[in-house]
């Protein structure tokens, strides 16, 4: 397989009409076949089932917020609506599908809330099943309230995480038949703002990426009973960076050799080597993403290309990845896409 398609959640704030689709070609190193996939409001995430046949997308309704399904076509790309649900308020800011591939989650920053919705066979969301409100707040201005913004199951399905930006908080929810309840609460660095979170391929450790500190914290994650403990904070910026910067997105190899962190500001992608007996982490290098505020990034199937979306400036830039040494080479830059957030690529 030489192409691989791709997604992109956008704010619909100016130019952007929703969800657009693009193509990665292996051979000719490029992206290709930029174009809309689906028309809806602010799907600035989106999550793509394991079977590759549904789409969820965060999305707003007039003055409501929400999700909206989608059956995919995994030949074309091609994306049909199936139905939406939506509340009263802002629309969430993350989604994940579970790995029985019928649960949906969702983290809302503005609303305090985690949503957990049951899906029918085709694929359309059944019934809102959680609604979990969170309290707190922490000592950095932008802490007045819990945000949370971050939901995603750990690797055995297990349990559900959900991480507070506004508490320094990172909950361990149990999900049996897609009902969340509370097993877990971790505190991280008082002011860190936890942000994003991403397991090894082995499931002992997991990276977290903090937006006002901008460091990635390791931990040491047990599945047993859903704890993790604290291993290594380390930093994602130079030590002579003073500028502001929120750290974005983290991601990392499947062979879980390299941690990539974003960093909108300084305007960069991180590399970290990690230490397979530990988890913890060694830096390698700092990469321009050749454009304004990376809000995410994705690795392509295939493990041997990078491809970052730089919000601000409407584009996309694709880096080849050296599965070796874990370094990024820029190939392709200033792809034009309005408004993007989110990248995600179809499973293989």
């Amino acid at each position: 397989m030489t192409k691989f398609i791709g997604y992109v959640g956008t704010y619909t704030k100016q130019d952007s009409k929703g969800v657009y689709q693009f193509t990665l070609d292996t051979e000719k190193r490029e992206l290709t076949d930029v174009k809309l996939a689906a028309e809806v409001g602010n799907p600035t995430y989106v999550a793509v089932s394991g079977d590759n046949r549904k789409l969820y997308a965060v999305s707003k309704e007039g003055e409501n917020g929400g999700i909206t399904a989608f059956s995919l076509d995994e030949q074309t790309g091609g994306l049909t609506k199936l139905n939406s649900h939506s509340t009263a308020g802002a629309n969430p800011c993350h989604v994940s599908v579970g790995p029985d591939n019928r649960t949906v989650v969702t983290a809302n920053y503005h609303t305090t809330e985690i949503q957990s919705y049951v899906t029918e066979g085709d694929g359309s969301l059944h019934s809102l099943v959680s609604n979990i409100e969170h309290t707190g707040s922490g000592p950095h201005e932008r802490q007045e309230k819990p945000h949370m913004h971050y939901a995603g199951f750990t690797p055995d399905g297990k349990y559900v995480i959900a991480i507070d930006l506004g508490s320094d908080r990172i909950y361990t929810y149990s999900a049996e038949n897609g009902e969340l309840s509370e097993e877990r609460k971790m505190e991280t660095k008082p002011g860190s703002g936890p942000r994003h979170l991403t397991f090894h391929p082995n499931g002992k450790f997991a990276y977290v990426m903090t937006e006002l500190s901008s460091e990635v914290l390791v931990l040491h994650y047990d599945e047993k009973d859903g704890r993790f403990s604290e291993q290594q904070y380390i930093s994602t910026l130079p030590e002579d960076f003073k500028e502001v910067n929120d750290g974005s997105a983290i991601h990392i190899s499947g062979d879980g050799q390299f941690v990539y962190a974003g960093n909108r500001g300084h305007n960069s992608i991180a590399v970290y080597k990690v230490n397979q007996d530990s988890g913890l982490l060694t830096f390698i290098e700092w990469t321009s993403t050749e454009g304004n505020w990376p809000r995410d990034f994705v690795l392509d199937p295939t493990g041997e290309f990078l491809v970052a979306s730089n919000q601000k400036s409407n584009t996309l830039t694709l880096f080849g990845r050296n599965k070796n040494t874990g370094k990024l080479e820029l190939l392709q830059s200033g792809v034009e896409v309005p408004e993007p957030v989110c990248v995600k690529f179809l499973n293989v």
